[in-house]
């Protein structure tokens, strides 16, 4: 049996349908009563004041600023509550100017029942308080020094239960038990640029709908739903942004929203969707080196933290993070904490060299601490089995920062051994993918992450190329040298492949080559097979859906 004590208006415990969406037909539409005395209990006088940057107000500037426009109003708006925070306020009563970043709602009822009820809004001078004998006189000489002055008065007729259902910021004002709460006058004061989303709030929380339709109109919609927590709203206007066409300036602007419009749940689809959006854009990031330098930290942080994004190997990521952030945070202190706080979460350390792995531990950009770490998260990484691997990887795919989940790099991570005695050698162990093979078909490349012998380095890439008598097509794997120039260098190599029923590595090619930069040996048909046959899901050279290629390499004495 239903709690006889549950209150139906308030939004906190009110049991809402599953099926239920702020658009639905079952959420009833009580557009008929707004502003009309005859199905309202109350009266609330909205003070309308001056903006000290002066922006365009009206309702047409409303319906038809350009996103950039309202970037930067707002930007302008968040200097002037920088500078006006800064002033000397003590001239205020301090009971009737109360920030809202340092009142708790939920405390409103333990207040003393003798004080008037002040919230901020948006600015400090942007005031909501209770009318009556003790409401703030706009007037007042007190405090009217500082404040900017009252340009107009609007009066509405509301419906208390109307507005209490929607919203807990209501409810509370309503329901408070404080004398204030039982005044049929409350008062609202707001500045000129607000004005025009308030009354879309208002109409909305009777309605159920908007009359306004633009990105800029919509964003102020939303931050006015956010202010007086009318979560139905900020979904309405969360599902109207996203279907409208998204660009860069709009992504990054859903994306740098105030953190607690960001935090709520009913804006997540639309920051999800720029993130994507943002991701695809820019997802060969060489292509666009230039352009993402100047995007700010949300945008590369939807970039680099994609699956899909196309670089030649996480070292490069890691390249990329440094380049940015000593570009943006010139100062040391600030780059560590947006290193360690931020940008280095998009940074998939397993997947790195173990060469740059060293150069982490050495780099002063990142907390020592910070840096030991995830180097050794990453070798342990490393060092574990395949299936190990697949295991962590499944169990980090539903994390946000998918450290463990590999990208489709354009030079495939190995893991190398190294050894110094009795003579140089390293083995290098490289696993491709069937799919990624399969997509080779009929002449492409795959080329491994570079490693180093002697100083000097070495990769492998694998084919999909003609044989020797170009009958059919078939895998080959060969062994290149980076550095060009005239440095010769003599090596002994041997290609091997995991190889069932055993599943041991078998020696499929060995011989000797004195290297000179830019040059590459190899084998064409490593398996002295058809590609078909090396494809075919009957294959013994797949295990699990992997090839799993062995390489080793030591230095002739």
């Amino acid at each position: 049996m239903k709690d006889q004590n549950l209150d139906l208006f308030d939004p906190r415990t009110a049991v809402m349908d599953p099926e239920y969406s702020p658009s639905s037909t079952r959420d009833p539409d009580f557009g008929f009563a707004f502003n009309d005395v005859n199905f309202s209990d109350r009266l609330l006088q909205i003070e309308i004041m001056a903006d000290s940057f002066d922006p365009q107000s009206d309702s047409d500037s409303f319906h038809s600023q350009s996103l950039a426009d309202w970037a930067r109003n707002r930007k302008r708006r968040r200097e002037d509550i920088r500078k006006e925070m800064a002033l000397d306020i003590t001239a205020c009563p301090e009971e009737q100017v109360i920030s809202c970043n340092q009142i708790d709602t939920e405390d409103v009822e333990n207040e003393n029942q003798d004080e008037s009820v002040v919230a901020m809004i948006e600015e400090p001078h942007s005031v909501f308080c209770s009318a009556g004998d003790e409401a703030t006189n706009a007037d007042d000489s007190s405090w009217n020094f500082d404040s900017p002055r009252v340009i107009k008065v609007e009066t509405l007729h509301i419906s208390s239960p109307i507005l209490a259902a929607k919203s807990p910021f209501f409810y509370k004002l309503f329901s408070n038990g404080m004398r204030e709460s039982e005044q049929r006058q409350v008062t609202l004061r707001i500045n000129a640029s607000e004005e025009a989303a308030l009354m879309e709030l208002l109409n909305f929380m009777y309605s159920n709908k908007l009359t306004t339709n633009t990105a800029p109109a919509l964003l102020d919609v939303l931050m006015a739903a956010d202010k007086f927590e009318v979560a139905s709203c900020m979904r309405y206007c969360s599902r109207q942004l996203r279907n409208l066409p998204m660009t860069p300036e709009s992504a990054l602007l859903y994306l740098e929203l105030p953190s607690s419009i960001l935090m709520a749940e009913a804006v997540k689809p639309l920051t999800d969707a720029a993130e994507q959006f943002l991701a695809a854009r820019y997802k060969d990031i060489t292509k666009f080196q230039e352009e993402v330098m100047k995007l700010p930290l949300a945008g590369v942080e939807a970039i680099l933290f994609s699956d899909d994004l196309q670089i030649a190997s996480e070292d490069a990521v890691y390249d990329f993070v440094l380049k940015w952030t000593r570009t943006h945070y010139p100062q040391l202190e600030e780059r560590r904490e947006i290193l360690s706080s931020r940008l280095g979460r998009c940074i998939r350390f397993p997947f790195m060299s173990c060469r740059k792995l060293r150069k982490v531990l050495s780099c002063n950009d990142f907390d020592h601490e910070f840096a030991s770490k995830l180097v050794l998260e990453a070798l342990f990484y490393k060092a574990e089995a395949p299936h190990r691997q697949r295991s962590q990887a499944a169990e980090d795919s539903s994390s946000t920062s998918h450290r463990f989940v590999e990208r489709a790099y354009k030079y495939r991570p190995v893991k190398v051994v190294d050894f110094g005695l009795p003579r140089q050698q390293c083995v290098v162990y490289l696993d491709l993918k069937r799919e990624e093979c399969a997509n080779l078909f009929p002449s492409g490349r795959v080329y491994s992450q570079a490693f180093h012998l002697g100083g000097q380095g070495f990769f492998l890439s694998a084919h999909c190329n003609m044989d020797q008598q170009s009958s059919f097509h078939c895998f080959g794997l060969f062994l290149g040298m980076q550095e060009k120039g005239s440095v010769t260098f003599a090596v002994d190599y041997e290609f091997a492949a995991r190889t069932k029923p055993g599943e041991e590595y078998v020696s499929k090619y060995k011989g000797n080559y004195t290297f000179t930069g830019g040059k590459a040996v190899g084998y064409r048909n490593l398996f002295a097979i058809p590609w078909t046959s090396f494809i075919a899901e009957d294959s013994p050279y797949f295990t699990n859906g992997m090839l799993h290629l062995r390489a080793e390499l030591t230095i002739k004495s």
